[in-house]
């Protein structure tokens, strides 16, 4: 897998399908027939030149592996519509572990009086569809909010998506909803609002899971239970596609390790064995024989 997925924490079957077929199209890329590789039976050692001895390359000194630029981490790599969460959105909670310490519950209980209002101009400002300036006031009422008091910092994270998806910022959105699920795992609208941005991304299984859950805690809410007839089916027709799509691209690969042989996947058919429920491939009967080449 490359550096680019190793890093990335939610990754699509098609992210997967098309950085496997990448890297093998590019180490099959080159022109290489068998011709290159067949000696004229005519031809005399001496007809060949002598093998060549440059000079050795030496490494250089001044390289060292800091100068490789690293690998950004999955948060810069997570993309919506071109916006990117700012670092003012970030809320570093190890930090703020820290400063807790040392502070009293009087002083934890002043600082959950802050966060309170904060949330409350956030609020307002959500309300007047100024959704930048809420996310402002969430994400600092999260900086002061005590880590003591889970279920206010749930609604902060869980208020904060919504302004986010007003943006169509739904990958952060997601995140966010996450972060509040993990503080308060049965918080209603923390699962609808994800389910909803996952819709929204194309990740249909992971807003079936959340529609579902929903249902558990709620069996009446209506949007969760037409999703649920909704979604399968979109689902299906997603996986189909997608086995199309694998199937042409392996079939493109098998082209190109083929030809310099003179073949290609037209000589072969694409079976099911009816025991193994395995796939192989069966070449085109001619002149009465018949090989079989496993597919895996």
């Amino acid at each position: 897998m490359s550096e680019r997925l190793k890093y990335t924490q939610q990754v699509s079957n098609e992210d997967v399908i098309e950085d496997l077929t990448k890297d093998l199209k590019s180490s099959l890329g080159t022109e290489t027939t068998t011709d290159q590789f067949v000696i004229d039976p005519a031809t005399r050692a001496e007809d060949f030149p002598p093998p060549s001895e440059g000079p050795a390359v030496k490494p250089d000194a001044s390289s060292s592996f800091t100068d490789v630029p690293l690998d950004k981490d999955s948060e810069d790599l997570d993309r919506d519509h071109g916006n990117e969460e700012s670092d003012s959105d970030s809320v570093d909670e190890e930090s703020l572990k820290d400063t807790e310490v040392d502070l009293t519950d009087d002083q934890k209980a002043e600082r959950q009086v802050i966060a309170e209002e904060l949330k409350v101009a956030g609020n307002l400002a959500f309300k007047d569809e100024q959704f930048e300036r809420s996310i402002e006031k969430y994400t600092e009422g999260l900086k002061i909010c005590p880590l003591s008091f889970p279920q206010q910092r749930a609604v902060l994270y869980c208020n904060r998506s919504a302004a986010k998806m007003k943006l169509l910022k739904y990958s952060r959105a997601v995140k966010d909803c996450s972060r509040a699920i993990e503080l308060d795992d049965k918080y209603l609208k923390a699962y609808i609002r994800r389910a909803q941005s996952y819709e929204a991304t194309d990740k249909l299984d992971e807003s079936l899971a959340d529609y579902k859950k929903i249902l558990e805690l709620d069996p009446s809410h209506k949007e969760a239970q037409k999703a649920c007839i909704r979604l399968p089916p979109l689902i299906e027709e997603k996986n189909e596609k997608l086995k199309t799509e694998m199937l042409g691209k392996l079939k493109d690969l098998g082209n190109m390790i083929l030809k310099p042989f003179g073949l290609s996947t037209d000589n072969f058919k694409l079976e099911q064995d009816g025991e193994t429920k395995g796939t192989q491939w069966q070449s085109v009967e001619e002149d009465g024989k018949c090989a079989k080449r496993e597919f895996v």
